[in-house]
């Protein structure tokens, strides 16, 4: 089969189209799947880069939508033929993957492999952040950074949906316009004003009550100034960088909470997995939740797809076609 292969972790020049061999077979309680397109996302990145050390060579992607085409022993739920989207799974750059049969989520008819390449990580990315820290309800202030990305498109949507007021910020007028269209009250323009003064003026100096932040290091310093007393700042990503270190005890003053988000922690069972799968999914289907689709572009085009991202080029999600 063909795959998109990293055999050293560094630029985008790494990301090779390459004959890995024959198709893979399903272990027990497993699932093969034919995957019909693949989404891209920072950590990608990250792992390319070298920032998460990798055994390499290995085959990039962490989501993808695609068709059961095999089923391994112990197998109960699936069929052959079945459409499936799956997130947290190393490999969907890629013809074919196997997978634990487990970690699969079903794929709507009325969802497209396109779509569905396009939901699962970010969206039980957005699920997390607004419901596991402070309560998003009318009152409450939030604070979205990137928020004409992927994550931050459904951010803006979901808090707008439970009633929050929305602060967006973004790199453009282009961008702004797109976090606007998603919901957002407010958009601060981080390359020409100061987001956290900007935060404190549009709240009458109180701050958001909650900041989800996956920029990490040109923000947290503004984070921690624009959050409001007992306030919630949540590092979920670094496009930016890692942040820099900071004292614990800076925090005390105004009882400020900094906690850390990672997917993986909030789908350990297939329960949480679907439960939150399912509220996605059923946002989208009512028609408040909308996916933005950026791109969508060949699987050999991998090099072009992380150049669009890493330069932060794109609003909304790009994903790679694997079947045309």
């Amino acid at each position: 089969m063909k795959a998109i292969q990293i055999a050293k972790q560094g630029g985008v020049e790494e990301l090779q189209m390459t004959d890995v061999g024959a198709v893979p077979r399903p272990g027990a309680g497993q699932a093969l799947v034919r995957i019909h397109a693949a989404g891209v996302n920072f950590v990608d990145i990250y792992q390319r880069r070298g920032y998460y050390p990798m055994k390499v060579p290995f085959i990039p992607g962490l989501e993808a939508a695609g068709v059961v085409e095999a089923v391994g022993e112990q197998v109960a739920d699936l069929r052959v033929g079945d459409r499936v989207a799956y997130a947290g799974h190393l490999g969907s750059y890629a013809e074919y993957t196997t997978i634990e049969a487990d970690k699969l989520i079903p794929l709507p008819d009325s969802l497209s492999f396109v779509e569905g390449a396009a939901f699962p990580l970010q969206g039980i990315t957005a699920h997390y952040l607004i419901h596991e820290y402070r309560t998003v309800k009318p009152g409450v202030t939030v604070l979205v950074h990137a928020a004409a990305g992927g994550v931050g498109g459904l951010l803006v949507q979901w808090a707008k949906h439970l009633g929050a007021t929305v602060i967006g910020t973004a790199g453009s007028e282009e961008k702004a316009a797109v976090a606007r269209a998603a919901g957002a009250d407010h958009v601060i323009l981080y390359t020409q004003q100061d987001f956290a003064a900007e935060v404190k003026r549009l709240t009458n100096g109180r701050g958001a009550e909650l900041i989800l932040d996956g920029v990490a290091k040109s923000t947290l310093p503004g984070d921690l100034e624009a959050a409001a007393s007992r306030g919630y700042v949540v590092i979920y990503g670094a496009a930016s960088g890692a942040a820099d270190p900071l004292v614990p005890n800076s925090l005390m003053p105004r009882s400020l909470s900094l906690s850390g988000g990672h997917m993986q922690n909030f789908m350990v069972t297939r329960e949480e997995l679907l439960r939150r799968t399912g509220d996605v999914l059923q946002a989208i289907r009512v028609g408040w939740l909308k996916l933005r689709i950026d791109s969508v572009l060949p699987l050999a085009d991998a090099e072009k797809a992380h150049r669009r991202l890493e330069g932060r080029q794109s609003s909304g999600k790009i994903v790679l076609q694997v079947v045309a």
